[in-house]
């Protein structure tokens, strides 16, 4: 099991801590333009649609709305207390399913349905079901076993009632915030949320019958110590949820407003971020988490590592997946598709958003065809980010090119990889070592022709 060799190298983490895409896509989301029009969105479904044999759905539902404001969040996200924001918001993500569905056909099983957010549990229990059952009478949402129908909580504002409700209406997988339990740090971030709290939500899911659950931590946080973090990493193991992604934070207060309210002097340097990090990797690693890519942990048995042993793992926008290759459909404000060779998302801003859905348009606000070489270079750093490994003569074979020609630039900057010990280059096949499955980030952007090697600061979070 590929799945089990990571070493962290303190030394190699510090020299190679520099800022680069998480690649949830290839080309990265900078590289949409506004040239990609509706037009071209409905054509690409047409295409996906007569294909021999047509893939499966995944439908990403982005709810913007929170009651209060994390301070450390990246998100896209609108802050109100005002509950008729979600039922109007509802209201119009029913037109936009109504505006979608249609295009497709009706056969296509959808395998996967994901709420983020933003806190989809903003919205009643009741409206949740409204969208489900608009999903359902314009999809084929599947019933086998296997679905990943999801949904994101914050627990702080929650009933475990609703997680029986969100049970019955086919939602199978749930994935909490947590960030930190250490009260400073909470405060610091202005998330005040008990681990009693947040367990009961968690056996609520249980009793449900949820199949997986994900718990979201953060380490680089204002005031956060080893020792805090230790205690927040300790009560999480007895809580022991499926699975478990550590985010580093990003400070990036120039593009994220809330974010100028955090005490930067109180934020770990880099040397205490790859502590903290190092922290979390011995203790889940100890309790029998699987290292699968990128921030995520899982259970040995859970579908993520199974998928991830199994070469069937993928890596987009709502992170890493367990079925691949399906067309994604986003729906809401600011959500991001990927149908056939194109990506397209939706305006940032609700108004826009509103104008196009009211006057019964898809709300395309950007996007962007994919051409050959973008395809290959999607390929190279899907199989990196999801296998830390490329299949040399099976890219060769699918795009018909002579690899080592085609990348020669690439693996120009592939060779000071290869000396300092984070891949390894053999005559079929690419790999990152056990010291470099921590930075595929880096690695990737080997292979991303948009950089031009540069180090795209301000942009990008740092690799660790």
């Amino acid at each position: 099991m590929m799945s089990q060799c990571l070493t962290c190298d303190v030394d190699l983490l510090r020299r190679y801590d520099q800022p680069g895409p998480r690649y949830t896509s290839y080309p990265t989301a900078p590289q949409f333009g506004p040239h990609f029009k509706e037009e071209m969105l409905r054509e690409y479904i047409r295409r996906s649609n007569e294909e021999l044999i047509p893939r499966r759905l995944s439908l990403y539902v982005h709810v913007p709305y929170c009651s209060s404001p994390c301070l450390y969040c990246g998100c896209n996200r609108v802050i109100t207390r005002d509950r008729s924001a979600g039922t109007r918001y509802v209201e119009r993500l029913i037109r936009e399913i109504s505006l979608a569905g249609p295009l497709f056909d009706h056969d296509r099983e959808v395998i996967q349905v994901h709420f983020g957010g933003g806190t989809p549990n903003f919205l009643r229990h009741e409206e949740i079901g409204d969208v489900m059952r608009s999903l359902r009478q314009q999809f084929q949402l599947s019933s086998a076993a296997i679905r990943d129908f999801s949904i994101e909580i914050d627990p702080r504002f929650i009933d475990t009632s609703d997680v029986a409700a969100y049970a019955q209406m086919g939602l199978n997988r749930a994935s909490l915030g947590v960030q930190d339990f250490d009260p400073t740090v909470q405060r610091a971030v202005n998330r005040i949320q008990s681990a009693e709290l947040t367990e009961n939500v968690i056996k609520a899911c249980r009793r449900s019958g949820f199949r997986s659950i994900n718990v979201d931590l953060i380490y680089g946080l204002p005031h956060q110590t080893l020792e805090g973090f230790g205690r927040t990493l300790d009560t999480v193991l007895d809580i022991r949820p499926d699975r478990l992604a550590v985010y580093g934070y990003a400070h990036m207060p120039h593009l994220f407003k809330p974010q100028r309210r955090i005490d930067a002097s109180a934020l770990p340097n880099a040397s205490e971020r790859i502590a903290l990090l190092s922290l979390a990797i011995e203790k889940l690693t100890a309790a029998g988490y699987v290292y699968i890519g990128m921030d995520h942990f899982a259970l040995p048995d859970d579908d993520l590592t199974r998928a991830y042993d199994a070469g069937t793992l993928q890596r987009n926008f709502m992170g890493y997946t367990t079925h691949a290759n399906c067309d994604l459909l986003g729906l809401g404000v600011s959500a991001i598709s990927h149908i056939g060779d194109s990506f397209s998302q939706n305006p940032r801003d609700l108004p826009s958003w509103e104008g196009a859905v009211d006057s019964g348009h898809l709300p395309v606000w950007r996007g962007r065809h994919l051409d050959l070489d973008d395809q290959v270079r999607a390929e190279v750093i899907q199989q990196l980010m999801c296998r830390g490994a490329i299949d040399i003569a099976a890219v060769e074979r699918r795009y018909d090119i002579n690899f080592n020609r085609y990348f020669a630039d690439a693996l120009a900057h592939v060779q000071p990889l290869a000396k300092d010990g984070l891949v390894t280059l053999e005559r079929l096949r690419i790999s990152a070592t056990s010291r470099g499955r921590l930075l595929l980030r880096i690695i990737a952007m080997c292979f991303d022709r948009y950089l031009n090697h540069r180090l795209p600061g301000g942009t990008y979070s740092n690799a660790i």
